[in-house]
């Protein structure tokens, strides 16, 4: 592996998934036919589909520094205020999941946004294979990315979000921007990560990771993993919640037995269905006791 990417712990429980079958999984053509990247490997034919009845869904264009960021926002529709939640995506790009489960918010009342931050490497559900993803998602600088979720804000502000309760999801590395943004926005009310990786390999792009930012949290985090996560050992999601706990900071953990890396992607052969819905669940009550969901 030496002369290959550097693989981050998300990207290991990844690409150690458990042996499959490919029976009850879609062709690659009719995954990509669905909005789903082939990256992620085979697409499970029982995907959850969440319909956009009672929505108001469509593309963001977000003003960055860089331009302007694409994204995908789903809202109930005709409701004045809604809270807004930032839905922070996994490596492979703005695909189906995550669109998704930015529905799936919208249904819960939120304002759901999905910013696309990886968007000038191109677009991700394009690329095929993972070694082709890493130089994009780890030439992404933290600074440029805590800048793209204020950015994400203040355009669900100006579309009318009460950004007043304000909340964030991630999955894989986009669990481990949950942390991040947790350290980093005053404005936040409450993160949950699933599976966001405690520690990264060294890059200079990311001077801290979610570890090293323990003294830094400013918002309440839950972060859901799986036992059987070959990339994110149990103990090092225990280190870190002893370093959170040292550092006075409200965190709490919630280990799912067996489950591997990616047990809510519910498009993959990771899924864990009993996991996958307790996650939802914890998130959702997450959200409403720090006040970002009603």
């Amino acid at each position: 592996m030496s002369a290959g990417p550097v693989l981050t712990q998300d990207v290991i429980g990844l690409t150690k998934p458990a042996p499959v079958s490919r029976r009850g999984f879609m062709t690659a053509s009719a995954a990509v036919a669905a909005g789903y990247t082939l990256a992620a490997g085979p697409v499970r034919a029982d995907v959850i589909k969440t319909n956009t009845s009672g929505l108001t869904v469509g593309d963001a264009r977000i003003k960055v520094a860089e331009g302007e960021m694409p994204g995908y926002f789903a809202r109930p529709a005709g409701v004045n205020n809604p809270p807004v939640v930032l839905v922070a995506m996994e490596i492979f790009g703005l695909h189906e999941y995550i669109n998704d489960v930015t529905r799936r918010l919208a249904k819960l009342g939120a304002f759901a946004v999905a910013p696309d931050y990886y968007f000038k490497g191109g677009d991700l559900t394009k690329i095929t294979d993972i070694p082709q993803l890493m130089p994009i998602v780890n030439g992404k600088a933290d600074a440029e990315l805590l800048d793209d979720l204020d950015a994400t804000v203040a355009w669900a502000k100006s579309q009318g979000g009460d950004t007043s309760r304000l909340g964030i999801i991630g999955f894989c590395r986009g669990g481990r921007t949950v942390w991040e943004y947790a350290a980093h926005s005053t404005a936040l009310k409450a993160g949950v990560a699933f599976y966001g990786p405690p520690l990264d390999p060294p890059n200079p792009l990311w001077p801290k990771s979610p570890m090293q930012l323990a003294p830094e949290m400013k918002a309440p985090v839950l972060g859901l993993y799986g036992e059987a996560d070959t990339g994110i050992p149990v103990e090092s999601v225990e280190a870190f919640k002893a370093a959170l706990a040292a550092n006075k900071k409200t965190a709490e953990f919630k280990i799912y037995p067996g489950a591997p890396h990616g047990f809510h992607a519910d498009y993959r052969a990771s899924y864990r269905k009993d996991a996958a819905e307790d996650g939802w669940n914890q998130m959702q009550a997450w959200l409403k006791k720090y006040g970002v969901l009603g």
